[in-house]
């Protein structure tokens, strides 16, 4: 009667913990990234009455007697299976489409969370709202990511300048109609720039003479050709360029290679440069794969740096850490941090979180049978504190 008792007790205990669990999984319903767990159950020892009985000549063999002492949680698992996907339309919202966490640091202490809502702070730093945990990642230098390197804080400071580049080439394009009347001139303005991102104009003319075109370029300060006397520009009968196809102005190498001859087609134009002015962050945008991109003043776009992700061998083993976090444990494995579509690490979609995986209808069902057994096990104890009283009644 007493080992009832305990096995009663041990159930109202393993139910409790099981009513426990499904209530938080309940109250965590509209939690960004929250990972539902389950409760599993096992038997404890049983106590043997009887041992086996090993066949004999003429005697066949008995089995043991066993009587059970109750039931233990033997595990809460949690499930990583995807949230449904909730659209905010807010430029830093993330979410991990398929496997991996964010890699955020609170102190000295890392934590891998699913909830990307992130947050900036007065100094540019990426946070998590509510704790202000420092979002992990690579930062650019000069527009360049380094994901070999350690990661580090992510930081997005306003007033983050785009420093200027000196123009070394440049190019002008297109066609130079062969059949264009005598005297018909072309003048077209390459903008280019010195080390401090000042623009200076390299003016190319471009003139149709009786034997063909000629051209000429100054950039204010320095002409070519030095001599003053234009160059000729010559092409073969299939329109290919045969005359000198570059030349150097001001430090600038200005490429005409690709200008072409043929007649009736007039689409000679400006090309490119390598240079650019400097110029300050106006806005930025997330991308798909984590990388942080702004907008400068000067009408450029530049890398800022790239949000890590982190993969797990065991997921089930990171323990929960409050506020969203897991931090890694014996049984998780460690850390294999990388960026985002690479290494079985999911894709990021911006604009978007990730929901609780909480299933209600489950949940429910879970509530009731943990309420049923919690019921049936008070029972037990009843009834043995009536055979208990019966026993105690035979001396009266």
């Amino acid at each position: 009667m007493l080992r009832s008792l305990f096995s009663g007790i041990s159930g109202l205990r393993s139910h409790q913990t099981m009513l426990d669990v499904t209530g938080n999984n309940i109250a965590n319903v509209n939690t960004t990234g929250f990972k539902s767990s389950q409760t599993q159950f096992q038997d404890t020892l049983s106590q043997l009455v009887t041992g086996a009985g090993a066949a004999q000549q003429g005697t066949g063999g008995t089995n043991p007697a066993q009587v059970g002492l109750g039931v233990r949680v033997a595990g809460i698992t949690t499930s990583f299976t995807q949230g449904a996907s909730q659209l905010t339309g807010r430029s830093t919202d993330m979410m991990i489409q398929g496997d991996g966490f964010f890699v955020v640091r609170k102190g000295a202490e890392t934590f891998y969370t699913r909830a990307g809502s992130f947050d900036f702070d007065s100094t540019g730093q990426m946070t998590l709202p509510g704790d202000g945990a420092l979002v992990q990642g690579w930062m650019a230098v000069n527009g360049v990511i380094d994901t070999n390197a350690p990661v580090t804080d992510l930081k997005v400071p306003a007033g983050t300048v785009m420093g200027a580049v000196a123009s070394t080439t440049g190019s002008f394009v297109g066609n130079l109609p062969s059949d264009a009347a005598e005297g018909t001139t072309k003048s077209l303005d390459l903008e280019v720039y010195d080390a401090q991102g000042n623009p200076r104009d390299i003016s190319l003319t471009l003139t149709k003479g009786a034997t063909g075109w000629t051209m000429s370029a100054t950039d204010g300060t320095n002409t070519y050709p030095a001599t003053g006397t234009p160059e000729a520009v010559t092409f073969d009968a299939d329109g290919k360029l045969t005359s000198t196809g570059s030349f150097t102005l001001g430090g600038v190498a200005v490429d005409l290679s690709t200008i072409t001859g043929y007649a009736s087609v007039d689409t000679v134009a400006t090309g490119t440069q390598n240079g650019r002015s400097a110029g300050t962050l106006q806005s930025f945008q997330l991308g798909a794969d984590g990388t942080i991109t702004g907008s400068f003043s000067n009408g450029l776009k530049q890398a800022i740096g790239r949000i890590a992700l982190a993969n797990f061998t065991n997921p089930a083993g990171l323990q929960k850490s409050g506020g969203s976090l897991f931090s890694s444990s014996v049984n998780s494995g460690d850390a294999q941090v990388g960026v985002a579509g690479a290494g079985g690490r999911g894709s990021l979609a911006g604009g978007a979180l990730e929901m609780s995986n909480v299933d209600l209808s489950s949940e429910f069902t879970s509530l009731i049978i943990a309420q049923r057994g919690f019921q049936a096990n008070s029972r037990v104890i009843t009834t043995s504190d009536e055979v208990l009283q019966e026993l105690v009644n035979l001396k009266r």
